[in-house]
């Protein structure tokens, strides 16, 4: 690692949460969609790349692409088309340093390749994260309520039999004020049967009860594998104040002698609560994906937050990147950077030595994750 806040640190990565990249051209107004997390167009006279997130894709993608740092926006989009939107994948991608990628293939997207496209693209191992969600809505469609509910316990275990982690979105279908225990199995029989009736008026299987949220949430429990939770900040969907990951207390008490990895993914602007929650639960591990991007230069405020009280071996590294190659490469640099300022910091403060900071580096960098979701060569 170095030790020059100019400079970032050189460690390869795990992104132990994303979610793939666009692999069709995309137009400018594509571009700038997939720049935010707002679901509307931009109103006029705004502009979602005159942002921070815009900031770093001039600073950090422009180089990669063969241009100035901080080249003009009009220019970097040109530059992009100019040579396809595979090529600004390959370039932005490997530039990031990252060995493994755990993908979310959750998201109902065309536009994403699947893992072993995404694999070539960015000359890395992906590995998969199953959507607890999505598995359960793909089996409703093909189903009757009562059959949904025998068998999708075992159709979620056949489906994360070569995964390496599950993840709910409950953050996003109701919030994490819920109970903690299990729902009985008449609770489940009793929601599905409303669930499938609801659907035949629909047309939609968009799961949002909160007892069949729970199921799902406890049938990835006993998996067995990490459970990675969406918590804070997210689209239009979010309402924040529900997705405070401070409200999932009474699950971790309730799941604390099972064996199950928790993994907070983003928490902005909740970091220092998922920070003690990792701290006091001995299950229990933060990130502060996302906003290693769309914070920009203010990026390393959370990062420093992360920090302040959870053991440097319950915190990862990852970028939530969606759609945008971009996205990525911004996520690896501003971390790279943000975190070796902090380390220069702690070094010239005497709060660590170098060999400290080369070390909570690496544990944040990779070995956490390849611990947590053993994650062999």
């Amino acid at each position: 690692m170095t030790n020059t806040g100019s400079r970032s640190i050189d460690l390869p990565l795990v992104d132990h949460h994303c979610h793939g990249v666009a692999e069709a051209e995309l137009t400018e107004d594509e571009f700038r969609s997939l720049a935010t997390e707002s679901d509307w167009p931009a109103p006029a006279g705004t502009d979602s790349l005159d942002s921070p997130f815009g900031l770093a894709v001039r600073r950090f993608c422009a180089p990669v692409l063969g241009l100035e740092p901080l080249a003009p926006l009009d220019e970097y989009l040109a530059r992009r088309r100019s040579i396809g939107a595979a090529e600004a994948n390959r370039l932005l991608l490997r530039s990031t340093g990252t060995s493994d990628y755990l993908l979310d293939t959750g998201i109902r997207d065309d536009r994403l390749p699947g893992p072993d496209a995404m694999a070539v693209r960015a000359g890395a191992r992906v590995r998969e994260i199953v959507r607890i969600e999505r598995v359960a809505e793909d089996l409703a469609g093909v189903s009757t309520a009562a059959g949904f509910v025998a068998k999708f316990p075992e159709t979620l275990a056949a489906r994360t039999r070569a995964a390496v982690g599950v993840k709910s979105i409950i953050a996003y279908r109701h919030g994490f004020d819920i109970p903690a225990e299990r729902p009985s199995g008449r609770e489940v029989l009793q929601a599905a049967d409303e669930w499938f009736r609801t659907a035949e008026e629909t047309g939609s299987f968009r799961i949002t009860d909160p007892v069949l949220l729970r199921f799902g949430l406890w049938s990835g429990i006993d998996t067995g594998l990490p459970m990675q939770l969406h918590t804070g900040y997210g689209d239009s969907d979010v309402q924040l104040f529900r997705a405070d990951p401070s409200r999932l207390s009474p699950l971790f008490h309730a799941a604390r002698s099972l064996g199950v990895d928790f993994m907070l993914l983003h928490c902005y602007p909740f970091v220092r609560e998922a920070g003690i929650l990792a701290q006091v639960f001995p299950h229990v591990y933060l990130d502060v994906g996302l906003v290693s991007h769309y914070l920009g230069p203010s990026a390393g405020t959370s990062i420093r937050q992360a920090l302040e009280i959870a053991p440097f071996s319950k915190i990862l590294y990852s970028s939530d990147s969606y759609g945008l190659a971009e996205h990525y490469a911004v996520s690896a640099a501003n971390w790279r950077a943000s975190f070796a300022a902090l380390m220069d910091d702690w070094i010239a403060s005497r709060w660590a030595t170098a060999d400290d900071a080369e070390r909570i580096a690496g544990m944040i960098a990779s070995e956490n994750a390849k611990r947590v979701y053993t994650l062999n060569p």
